[in-house]
């Protein structure tokens, strides 16, 4: 399905280099590995350069949406002959030590999430000094810039959630509740607003997305105190799973639509039970983070010009689900 244009066009001046360089890493996607040169699907070593990178994200362990980013992560190093080393933690202070951490190992690059930018802006402009590249991808479109990283990969958020909401409002949505998985996340407020810029009536949630049962009941009390609500959007496949739990426990009618998605999510959107999904391709994010590290090292490269490449946002649903349900068996969706 088509979107809107975004609202700055230069915004997607470097999406073709995006889809040029990300062809090769469609045709396969192994399972995620923290170890030197991943363990990726197929496809042989087509450099050896010997670059080390660090990519430290914000991953809540057990969220399946985070397979796909070491997917292509690590898909990229196998290509290019780089050890790859991943970390991860939620905490913005304990993640800002991970990417200090990579800075004192003196690796060649680092690829970080910025779902906490001012929190992440002192370690990321300690690699700046260090004369290590930094590049951003999954969050932090409006302020990768600022904190001193070179490149950004991911979805426009805003653009995402006003699309989202212009869909169930055109569908009839009259109280959408929006539902806020981690605290603090600029890419997640930003999904809300944008929904609510299209759906005024929208309302926030906010649960803790570390623990199923808690979302599970949080949701199902809102939804039992307040019938209104006809359509549920989540912000993560596992909270999507969810959610649907939460609707059946409470005899609620609601609707559910999410971002992103895993393979449950994708066979839940083929079964009816969720109306679409707004996929950001993770697996490219992976693998554009890392492959611009490479070429940025190698040969100069910038990929997009000194603005974002945008890998989202696009729509999955009942028209499409069929060709898109077994990229997200394989984990490259």
């Amino acid at each position: 399905m088509t979107l809107p244009r975004a609202r700055k066009s230069a915004k997607v001046a470097g999406v073709a280099t995006a889809v040029a360089l990300v062809a090769a890493a469609c045709s396969s996607g192994g399972a995620p590995s923290t170890s030197a040169g991943g363990t990726g699907g197929g496809g042989g070593a087509g450099d050896n350069s010997g670059y080390t990178f660090a990519m430290v994200t914000h991953e809540t362990p057990g969220d399946t949406f985070w397979d796909k980013i070491k997917a292509g992560a690590n898909q990229a190093a196998k290509n290019n002959g780089i050890t790859l080393k991943y970390s991860n933690d939620p905490e913005p202070s304990k993640q800002a030590t991970l990417i200090q951490n990579a800075v004192d190992s003196k690796v060649d690059g680092i690829a970080t999430t910025l779902a906490t930018p001012d929190a992440l802006a002192g370690a990321v402009k300690s690699a700046a000094s260090a004369n290590i590249p930094v590049v951003a991808f999954n969050s932090g479109i409006d302020q990768y810039q600022k904190v001193g990283a070179l490149m950004y990969f991911g979805s426009d958020e805003t653009l995402a959630g006003t699309t989202a909401g212009k869909r169930i409002t055109e569908a009839g949505a009259k109280k959408p509740l929006c539902v806020i998985q981690a605290a603090g996340s600029v890419a997640l407020e930003a999904r809300c607003a944008g929904v609510k810029s299209a759906a005024p009536a929208t309302e926030n949630i906010q649960v803790n997305g570390a623990d199923d049962p808690s979302v599970v009941s949080a949701l199902q009390a809102k939804l039992s105190q307040d019938k209104s609500i006809d359509y549920i959007v989540t912000l993560g496949a596992p909270i999507a799973l969810d959610a649907l739990k939460a609707i059946d426990q409470s005899g609620s009618s609601a609707k559910l639509i999410t971002f992103d998605l895993n393979q449950d999510a994708a066979q839940a959107i083929k079964d009816g039970k969720i109306q679409f999904s707004i996929d950001q391709q993770p697996y490219v994010q992976g693998y554009l983070a890392v492959q611009s590290l490479y070429l940025y090292k190698k040969n100069g490269n910038d990929i997009g010009g000194g603005k974002p490449v945008l890998t989202g946002p696009s729509f999955v649903d009942a028209k499409n689900i069929d060709a898109i349900l077994p990229f997200a068996k394989n984990n490259t969706r």
